[in-house]
């Protein structure tokens, strides 16, 4: 039932669009109010039906996302609307261990598994929520699978926000594991338990802080390496030329979201200029568009941007 148990989706879309009325009857759906936002919530509706003819149940997390995708209810710009949220088969990243499908639910997202296609190198920068993180995990994760790699390397910069890793309790791992519990997280909706424990213990998947790959080549690996805002400018140099034969990378982060200590500089914002007109290498972009967290981090984020720009201009 696309409307929910009790009109629930029915009444959040009320409430999204409250100069429109939307009346159910039987089989038949009645929308009425201004025309952007009748086109809207008809773009909504479909999607529902799309989801509800894959015997997949509609959750509230996929009423967030759509309504985050229509922009509060103003209907999506013509290139969004290429590509309706519920993708075909060939949108599919993959399965997880219980059955559900791993797709790339926006524009950006889209972007990114197009251009790993081509580039072997892939920088996909964008604010929080994005699903950078997420979806690149996602894509080595089926690399993995289908045996395009041998192993999958996660690499995270261990940088101090605030806290100060000497005085934490615990030995090295126990300190660095909370910066890397991220990149557990998304593997862990995508392998079960078991074999993901199996490719822990084997290093078919490691999951490293930054410095760790100081020295080593990586071959037939798909590397990610996540939250690059935090590395320097020599650490990205290093973890760029670690990549070796046959290997893959994506190289993830939020150019507004530095957490590096004093005067020093990010070494994803000047890699954009550094690495531009190089063949395989790649740069996407995303925005406010692709956030598909709760729907008030779209507001966040565009509320701090507002903040900065009068800050900056002043």
């Amino acid at each position: 039932m696309i409307l929910g148990f009790q009109d629930e989706h029915l009444t959040r879309l009320t409430r999204a669009f409250p100069d429109s009325t939307i009346t159910a009857r039987g089989n038949r759906i009645r929308i009425q109010g201004q025309e952007e936002d009748v086109h809207a919530i008809g773009d909504i509706l479909n999607e529902l039906v799309a989801i509800a003819k894959k015997n997949r149940q509609i959750s509230d997390n996929d009423i967030d996302t759509l309504l985050a995708l229509n922009e509060k209810g103003t209907v999506r710009e013509a290139e969004e609307k290429e590509k309706p949220f519920v993708q075909e088969s060939s949108d599919i990243i993959l399965h997880t261990h219980s059955g559900e499908t791993v797709t790339a639910k926006t524009p950006g997202q889209r972007e990114i598994v197009k251009i790993t296609e081509k580039s072997d190198i892939v920088f996909a920068i964008g604010p929080a929520g994005t699903g950078k993180t997420f979806t690149s995990v996602a894509l080595a994760v089926q690399a993995l699978k289908q045996r395009q790699v041998k192993r999958i390397i996660l690499a995270r910069p261990a940088v101090e926000a605030g806290e100060n890793l000497g005085f934490l309790p615990g030995d090295l791992k126990e300190k660095i594991d909370p910066y890397l519990r991220p990149l557990y997280d998304a593997l862990e909706e995508m392998i079960e338990y078991e074999k993901l424990e199996y490719y822990l213990s084997k290093n078919i998947i490691e999951i490293a802080p930054l410095a760790y790959m100081r020295g080593r080549t990586l071959n037939n690996a798909y590397v990610i390496l996540d939250e690059a805002q935090n590395a320097t400018n020599t650490q990205m140099k290093m973890f760029l030329t670690r990549i070796g034969f046959n290997s893959r990378a994506i190289i993830t982060g939020d150019i507004t979201q530095t957490d590096l200590p004093g005067r020093q500089h990010s070494g994803l914002i000047s890699i954009q200029e550094v690495l531009k007109d190089i063949d395989g290498i790649s740069f996407v972009y995303l925005g406010q568009r692709d956030v598909v967290r709760h729907k008030l981090v779209r507001d966040i984020i565009e509320a701090y941007e507002k903040f900065e720009g009068k800050q900056s201009s002043t």
